[in-house]
């Protein structure tokens, strides 16, 4: 079947070389209008613009300036032997493989292991496509994005009475509202964030990356953003209906996740400060291992922000239905992990107590504290969490911070991340490092030619599927969008890198479905990730996962070889993606090859009319 983007070639035949430069000119414009028609609808001009044909004529002049070198690839037909994907029942809208309720409840509830990952073995995968509700709109661009949401996107209203005093959200008409409230800071997350800088240097640069623990609809995340500060937010799928899900649409990073058995996908002196607004962890109970887990994962000289039970006790123990006995116990426990762990109060007022970590172990004179016995404080994909204390780096004086100390943000970004220069990543030197961020400057200019809306808001929620040292995300860098760096468990470990660069990111196994809601990403990126899982799981099960995901008229940009690409271009003929193959910017001799995909609008009770297109 011939291309919507290219038309018919039973046309006359022109020279291949004029052809191959008019379609690819073709090819980004139409993907340029596409992009941005963002209805959600299935909007007017995008579906008049993709039935065009090969001629192309209705192009400006400022589209013809793609270099003739990014040619696209002919490849055989395969409409004969696709396999098209069926739709999804309904009832399967927000499903999230690892995190479904069923599945969850057969697990225990002890230390909330039933809301942790449990996914489903191969013979119970859902293969299908999952739709979009009915009346779905492309979400607001940000940073509008972060006030308002379309009700028919997340149809929840639970939290709108359930939160109403604290300010969470609000329903208005056809929208959300997002007033920047939460649960500890009625007044708005601004006024809360400014109390916390006037203690931890938030302003200055040196606080880049943030964790918040249990984060609801992510407001305090949200208003970081401003502020250039990445914060990883994390909350269950649990009572609380969506509020991962409202935090996506809103364009905040966060994933489905709890603190209960097994250690946080992060690796450890991974966040300048760590967050929890009434996130209900039992930071007391279990000999302080869930402090510990926080220990692991904050920097050296990095912050830890507890707003909530049991501070304040004095004033809330009744209507918290506790003993001032009980509180005070709690909060005595507390006080002393911190001290095992060597964390220092900065300050305690009325509902909030903020830590700081020591830079160093030279000055922690700890007492028959329970040393961590692992080599490698960042293995965790599936470990279990240990009430022991992960130890810090080596360090030759007290006023070294251990384990290197970090530049300010933005200048992070580009330098040597110490994990580097101090040679703790095989096979990486710091001139490898460096090439490679010149050739990921290159890979996104040319990314920008062919997707001509990437880098601005029509791409805001990115993930990387398989991030490396993080270089597709520090090229692609702005305030318009934040990119979700994963680094697959199967991989080389990078991720310390990529947050040492002021960058966020998650482990994760792409044989199994990611934490997150569907329709959560406008596009996703993977370079050499079909080479990487290759002999390990299906491609069909990784492309499904990537659909999942994927946000209705998204967009998918593959870096591999060619004859990967073309195996993966077949399946994803059938899941209503237009896609394109074109050539590697230093032209049609490389072998590896570019594929670019968009995702079509489909929702709740449309037929499947409209049949994948495949050049």
């Amino acid at each position: 079947m011939a291309s919507k983007y290219h038309g018919p070639h039973n046309r006359t035949r022109r020279p291949i070389s004029i052809l191959i430069v008019i379609g690819l000119c073709c090819f980004c414009y139409l993907v340029g209008v596409w992009q941005k028609s963002g209805s959600g609808k299935g909007d007017k001009l995008a579906l008049q613009v993709t039935a065009q044909t090969a001629d192309c004529n209705i192009f400006p002049p400022t589209t013809l300036d793609f270099e003739s070198h990014h040619n696209y690839v002919e490849t055989v037909e395969t409409s004969a032997t696709t396999k098209r994907f069926k739709s999804c029942e309904t009832k399967f809208t927000d499903y999230t493989p690892c995190h479904e309720q069923d599945r969850a409840m057969k697990f225990p509830r002890e230390n909330m292991v039933y809301r942790e990952r449990h996914c489903p073995p191969d013979d119970e995968k859902l293969r299908c496509l999952i739709l979009a509700p009915k009346g779905y709109t492309t979400p607001f661009p940000w940073p509008k994005s972060r006030d308002y949401a379309y009700y028919a996107n997340v149809p929840y209203k639970h939290l709108t009475v359930e939160k109403a005093v604290q300010n969470w959200v609000q329903f208005q008409g056809n929208v959300f509202k997002f007033p920047g409230g939460g649960t500890m800071f009625p007044r708005g997350a601004d006024a809360y964030i400014d109390e916390l800088a006037s203690v931890i240097p938030i302003g200055s640069g040196m606080i880049r990356t943030a964790l918040d623990t249990g984060c609801g609809v992510a407001s305090w995340g949200a208003y970081l953003l401003k502020r250039n500060i990445l914060a990883m937010s994390f909350a269950p799928k649990d009572n609380h209906e969506a509020q991962v899900q409202f935090a996506l649409e809103r364009g905040v990073p966060a994933v489905i996740g709890v603190l209960g058995s097994i250690r946080l996908p992060y690796p450890s002196r991974a966040f300048d400060m760590s967050h929890c607004s009434r996130c209900l962890i039992p930071w007391a109970s279990n000999e302080g291992m869930y402090m510990m887990e926080v220990d692991r994962v904050l920097r050296p000289g990095g912050y830890w922000i507890l707003s909530g039970p049991p501070l304040n006790w004095k004033t809330y123990h009744k209507v918290w239905n506790r003993t001032k006995e009980n509180c005070r116990a709690e909060q005595k426990r507390i006080e002393e992990y911190a001290e095992l762990l060597c964390w220092e109060k900065k300050y305690e007022k009325g509902d909030v107590a903020i830590w700081r970590k020591n830079i160093n172990g030279k000055s922690c004179r700890r007492t028959s504290a329970n040393t961590c016995q692992t080599k490698d404080a960042d293995n965790v994909w599936y470990k279990k969490i240990e009430a022991c204390i992960t130890p810090y780096p080596d360090v030759k004086n007290s006023d070294e911070v251990a384990g290197g100390e970090l530049k300010k943000f933005p200048a992070r970004l580009f330098a040597v991340p110490p994990r580097i220069s101090n040679e703790m990543v095989p096979g990486v030197t710091v001139e490898s490092y460096q090439e490679d961020n010149k050739l990921w400057k290159k890979h996104v200019a040319s990314y920008k030619r062919a997707v001509s809306l990437l880098g601005t808001t029509r791409y805001h929620n990115i993930m990387d599927m398989n991030a490396g040292l993080g270089g597709f995300a520090a090229a692609l860098d702005s305030p318009k969008l934040w990119v979700m760096n994963v680094v697959p468990t199967i991989a080389d470990n990078t991720l310390g890198v990529i947050y040492e660069r002021g960058l966020i990111g998650i482990y994760h196994d792409w044989c199994e479905g990611f934490s997150t809601y569907p329709r959560t990403y406008d596009l996703l990126h993977a370079n050499r990730l079909f080479t990487l899982y290759e002999d390990k799981c299906d491609f069909e099960d990784i492309l499904l996962e990537m659909d999942r995901v994927l946000r209705p008229e998204g967009a998918v940009i593959l870096r591999d070889g060619v004859e990967v690409l073309n195996k993966v271009r077949k399946i994803a003929a059938g899941l209503r993606w237009e896609t394109k193959l074109i050539d590697h910017e230093d032209g049609p001799l490389v072998a590896e090859k570019i594929f670019i995909a968009i995702k079509q609008y489909f929702v709740e009770g449309d037929e499947d009319q409209n049949t994948p297109t495949d050049e």
